[in-house]
């Protein structure tokens, strides 16, 4: 078996905990010159140690894995095959150990990339807008292109996507209510009558002309709720002003070191993660995870269990991550049929690029074929990682005839070395690699040769056309 050397890893870890070299000696048990030697890679990993390790600091061993490095792996080959800032291509195994012995200042040139994104779109924008007579449309086109969504995006991503204080708060908050399975209205009950008793929130409902669900005003101390919202959606909503009520100082908190660079991307985090707060007062951490291993994360299943609908149940799936109680690293996307990606929350290094779109053979789009359907695909990414995916549609907000409602399809995918933890990995030869459909990142980073579907040429690779033969692949 390899040796496994960790040396930046660990420095990171005691970092993180500010702790000297004989501090974590005497935590783990060791001398301070073993610790040295792990730390400067004269020492490899040992079994023991690391069962040592993840014991005292609630860290998953996958914190000192390689795999774990995939998705900002991903994110470093976007930064360095943007042909307007590198035109020398650098090979894997340099940015592999980049990304492994310097993951900060990894996540750092991320960061910088997408602000320079940012900042030459709205550059863009403003030299197009100084031709119109209106002043105000550089100032709104540069907040429209401010990717307060992709800024949040990354805020999750950062901490697994799982929020330990305020998920632990709401786990409490859930005993308190008393919330039980298969009775969501004694759940809103429940949420209704705290509101009023602790906060004096008069709740009520009625019927909105204008596409709005719920609304609280502060002033009045008046929450109403759309009439056309089903149980669970309004105790939702319930409990996601309950967030701001009673959690304020935690989200703020929260938000705050997201280190956000707009009013607007703060406002979207603060709503994100109020939102968090609700789904797992709706869906307790410790109920839901041991539902959720019993069912084989059957969504459909826990769906009718809680009384919420698919989308909240697959989100939440994505957000099991509490150390020493974690369920399957779960990837959730939203998508519509134009292929915008509305929502993306990971708790593995999967990574789709933001240019050139997604893969077109990745089995979220065949959901739209097959409403209300679950579609399973047994996938492989270009670096030969293998995943099980699992997609449906969900309707939103389908009011009277005549009103146009919102389809979309919800993705939750994990790495096939997890799929026979779950009910849909049933009839699936996971092992037959002539069942994996070869999928990719997008077809800008992708680097698949032969790929029919190949919507735009590789950024890395130079455009070769003959014009006198033809091939599959358009490029």
């Amino acid at each position: 078996m390899a040796k496994t050397y960790v040396g930046s890893r660990l420095r990171q870890l005691r970092r993180e905990r500010d702790l000297s070299q004989a501090s974590l000696a005497a935590t783990l048990g060791l001398s301070a010159s073993y610790v040295n030697q792990i730390e400067h890679d004269v020492r490899p990993l040992t079994v023991p140690v690391l069962l040592r390790i993840t014991e005292a600091f609630g860290v998953d061993a996958t914190f000192f894995s390689r795999d774990d490095d995939s998705r900002l792996l991903a994110e470093i080959q976007d930064v360095i095959t943007d042909q307007e800032i590198n035109q020398s291509p650098v090979e894997l195994q340099e940015l592999s150990e980049l990304v492994y012995n310097h993951p900060v200042i990894a996540r750092t040139l991320v960061d910088m990339h997408r602000r320079y994104s940012n900042v030459r779109d709205k550059l863009s924008i403003a030299t197009d807008t100084r031709r119109s007579s209106d002043p105000s449309d550089g100032k709104l086109a540069s907040q429209a292109l401010s990717m307060p969504h992709e800024e949040v995006r990354d805020f999750f991503y950062a901490r697994k996507n799982y929020l330990d204080e305020l998920d632990l708060r709401a786990e409490d908050i859930s005993r308190q209510l008393n919330v039980t399975l298969f009775d969501v209205r004694a759940t809103e009950d429940a949420l209704s009558r705290r509101l009023q008793v602790e906060h004096g929130v008069q709740v009520s409902t009625r019927t909105s002309n204008e596409g709005t669900l719920h609304r609280y005003d502060p002033a009045t101390r008046e929450l109403w709720l759309d009439s056309q919202l089903s149980p669970g959606q309004r105790a939702f909503r319930m409990a996601q002003e309950l967030a701001y009520l009673e959690c304020n100082p935690i989200l703020e908190s929260l938000v705050a070191s997201g280190n956000f660079t707009s009013e607007a991307s703060e406002q979207l985090a603060l709503r994100g993660v109020a939102s968090y707060f609700a789904a797992a007062v709706m869906l307790p951490y410790r109920t839901f995870h041991a539902e959720a291993e019993k069912s084989g994360y059957d969504v459909e299943f826990l769906c009718q269990m809680f009384g919420v609908g698919y989308e909240t149940v697959a989100s939440r799936l994505s957000t099991l991550q509490r150390p020493n109680l974690r369920g399957i690293p779960f990837t959730f996307v939203r998508v519509d049929r134009a292929g915008n990606m509305s929502k993306r929350q990971s708790a593995t290094g999967l990574h789709f690029t933001s240019s050139g779109g997604t893969c077109p053979l990745w089995a979220i789009y065949e959901t739209f074929s097959n409403p209300g359907s679950i579609v399973r695909q047994f996938a492989q990414m270009p670096d030969g990682r293998n995943y099980l995916w699992v997609a449906r549609t969900v309707q939103h907000h389908q009011g009277r005839f005549g009103e146009s409602g919102k389809l979309f399809s919800i993705g939750l995918g994990c790495e096939a070395r997890h799929a026979d933890r779950t009910v849909y990995a049933r009839g699936f030869d996971l092992t037959d690699m002539s069942q994996a459909t070869p999928i990719g990142a997008g077809c800008r980073v992708c680097s698949r040769k032969n790929c029919a579907q190949r919507a735009f040429p590789q950024v890395h690779e130079p455009v070769v056309i003959d014009a006198h033969s033809s091939t599959v692949a358009p490029y």
